[in-house]
């Protein structure tokens, strides 16, 4: 079903659809999909006015649930709790599980304040930041993915970019997860292959801000869960394996003024407004690394002839460019496409480190440098190189004017939970390209 508005439009979807279990859901640092489930009557009864509680441990956990000692989520505080309210626009019932609702929730801490170290809270402070502006974010996101067989192994042993005639028992999986993904409401464009053996691209539509978040971290959630009703496992990890392709997830942005895409008017090149917010992207780049890469394994996509870019810079039509500025005469369509993230990357605070950096691009009217234009691996000129491992991401954005507009109690611990993954490399990923066995252990199941 499509999004409801309104707490009687979910009671009778639900009704209609025999829904039993409301699964109230938050995202926690890492993109990963938490909460409670709630039985249907309970939920209309009692939950959709009273929330419920869940210990902010969620917001400290690393990958595989360890906790680092996060500087304000820890034993002296004690865990608190902290309250889920369900916003009831984001309500979906689901076709791939029968049965099943699901409604993300904003999370407060004791006090009733928006919880600041919650994921959906650090973007929904950009997208205010930038409605003050007079500006309404658009965004969409590009994932790519591999499908495994369950041991984490290759099913296929060749690519097959794009074909309609190649491997259709893994054509049946993924018409599964479209129509799981339209199921839950999500505005599906296409699916493909991609170049690696079994990667897949799956592409929705465009939306606000949030509204793309909480699509991006469902998607991922539904491909894993169709996936292992097929027989198998699909992964978001960065880079499975090490020399097959990368999986990245790209971002596009545009902004609306009155109904309208400001970027419109870009004819060949970006307009102005278009200009100051490429300028901010590029400004803040190198920070922005580390929550698009944000563990030992992401940063190894960061590679010359990867389609990943490996520079500070800008183009038009140009894949190997950090952004890409589509920019055709009149079209509603014109847009920004941020290349840098990995498949993994929390959407929420991806979307928010955008959103801060562009808007900070138009605040301070930054001017747009030079375009790029050719081969931006063979000859990146001057462009100012991105980090290129967790060591170089972390020291980028430590201390960063972005760290400070994302807020200092989610930076801090952010940082607390990237420096956690650092200390293990030298053990356990001593290698800056090779991809081994550890890795994928530690990533594939809950990337």
């Amino acid at each position: 079903m499509a999004e409801t508005t309104t707490i009687d439009d979910f009671r009778t979807a639900c009704e209609q659809a025999d829904v039993h279990t409301v699964e109230v859901a938050a995202p926690d640092t890492m993109g990963h999909i938490r909460g409670k489930r709630v039985p249907v009557q309970r939920f209309f009864s009692t939950t959709v006015e009273g929330g419920l509680n869940i210990a902010d441990a969620i917001f400290a956990f690393d990958m595989q649930n360890d906790l680092p000692d996060h500087p304000y989520i820890n034993m002296d505080s004690g865990f608190l709790d902290c309250h889920l309210v369900p916003d009831m626009s984001t309500a979906r019932i689901f076709s791939h599980r029968p049965g099943y609702a699901l409604v993300f929730a904003d999370t407060f801490d004791p006090h009733g304040e928006p919880h600041p170290a919650s994921p959906r809270n650090v973007l929904a402070n950009q997208v205010e930041r930038c409605r003050q502006a007079g500006l309404d974010p658009v965004v969409a996101t590009e994932l790519e993915f591999y499908i495994c067989a369950p041991d984490w192994t290759p099913v296929q042993n060749h690519i097959q970019y794009s074909s309609l005639t190649d491997a259709l028992e893994l054509e049946d999986c993924v018409r599964d997860m479209r129509h799981g993904l339209l199921g839950a409401g999500l505005e599906l464009e296409s699916s493909n292959p991609e170049y690696g053996p079994g990667q897949m691209e799956i592409n929705i539509g465009h939306a606000d801000a949030m509204t793309c978040a909480d699509n991006t971290v469902l998607l991922k959630s539904i491909v894993k869960q169709v996936a292992v009703q097929h027989g198998m496992r699909a992964t978001f990890m960065p880079k499975l394996w090490t020399e097959p392709s990368g999986s990245g997830m790209h971002i596009h942005t545009s902004l609306s003024e009155g109904g309208a895409n400001s970027f419109a008017d870009s004819d060949g090149m970006p307009n102005q407004l278009m200009g100051h917010w490429v300028a901010g992207l590029l400004e803040h780049a190198d920070a922005m690394t580390l929550l698009g890469a944000p563990t030992i394994n992401g940063p190894k996509r960061i590679r010359p002839y990867t389609f990943v870019p490996t520079h500070v810079h800008w183009g038009l039509d140009n894949r190997s460019v950090l952004c890409r500025c589509i920019c055709e005469p009149g079209s509603q369509a014109n847009r920004v496409e941020h290349r840098s993230s990995g498949a993994d990357a929390n959407p929420y605070l991806m979307i928010a480190a955008i959103l801060a950096a562009g808007l900070d691009g138009i605040e301070r009217a930054l001017p747009l440098p030079p375009m790029s234009d050719g081969d931006m691996y063979a000859d990146p000129g001057d462009s100012l190189p991105l980090p290129a491992d967790l060591a170089g991401a972390i020291a980028a954005y430590r201390d960063s004017p972005l760290a400070e507009m994302l807020g200092k109690v989610f930076s801090d611990g952010f940082l607390t939970l990237a420096d956690h993954e650092l200390a293990m490399a030298p053990e356990h990923s001593p290698h800056p390209d090779d991809v081994n066995d550890w890795e994928r252990a530690r990533y594939a199941e809950h990337c």
